[in-house]
């Protein structure tokens, strides 16, 4: 069932999409990678879970830019994730149980924080934290500017992407991200045949979440590249859907 959608004002000044139900439904925040938050792809898919009856919030955390250009991931404040994350639970639109997906530099922005949240005992856990095509480690700054399609070396190690608390000290490029912090359910998919961050990348997580008594629910995609074909993402957003609905249901 497809539900109408309100956009409504959402924290920071980004759009809320509320599926019109009749009552609070759960949260989803969904965190865009190096496109950056006005290029669209976070908004769709937000405006999709809102449609499947997920309360949806796409923040912009990316610094600069516009519809025509991405800002950069540029010493991002993971406490404005955390404060947006519990604003949504507050929020009388939703059950009070938020889950975080995010994409790509999305992606391990998500376990980041979330690992980080847990560490402080955060009210801002994440009830579950599903990601696409992330990373396994810290990655340096994204500027846009940079950026050439043609040039994986577009991310500066010598730039810190992210902050917490004030500071980037602990969360140097190259370091594992210590997602086994995080208690809640896992849901992580990749395409075999990504060529922006490879496929290693999940496997390494997965094995590192088992081996720490985690039982991650783990989909590979055959012959998927980092953007998948239509009938891949069908199934990728029947498998999300379902993973939110079992966990975030009051």
């Amino acid at each position: 069932m497809a539900f109408e959608v309100e956009f409504q004002r959402g924290h920071g000044g980004s759009y809320l999409y509320v599926p019109k139900t009749g009552e609070p439904c759960p949260g989803i925040v969904v965190l865009h990678g190096s496109d950056g938050g006005r290029a669209g792809w976070s908004q769709w898919q937000a405006l999709l879970f809102a449609t499947s009856g997920f309360c949806a919030l796409a923040p912009n955390y990316s610094k600069g830019g516009n519809g025509w250009h991405a800002g950069d991931i540029l010493d991002v404040d993971l406490d404005d994730t955390e404060e947006a994350l519990i604003w949504f639970r507050d929020h009388q639109a939703t059950t009070g149980k938020v889950g975080l997906f995010g994409t790509s530099r999305g992606g391990e922005h998500a376990l980041l924080a979330a690992s980080l949240m847990a560490e402080f005992e955060s009210r801002g856990v994440p009830d579950a934290v599903a990601v696409h095509s992330p990373s396994d480690t810290i990655v340096g700054a994204f500027i846009a500017r940079n950026f050439d399609p043609d040039n994986r070396g577009i991310w500066d190690p010598s730039l810190r992407a992210w902050r917490w608390r004030g500071s980037s000290e602990n969360l140097l490029p190259t370091s594992p991200i210590p997602i086994e912090r995080y208690s809640g359910p896992i849901m992580l998919t990749h395409g075999e045949a990504d060529t922006v961050w490879t496929v290693e990348c999940t496997r390494r997580l997965e094995k590192r979440l088992i081996a720490n008594g985690r039982e991650p629910e783990v989909y590979y995609y055959v012959d998927q590249n980092h953007q998948f074909s239509p009938e891949a993402h069908n199934l990728q957003h029947k498998r999300l859907t379902a993973f939110f609905q079992r966990h975030l249901q009051a």
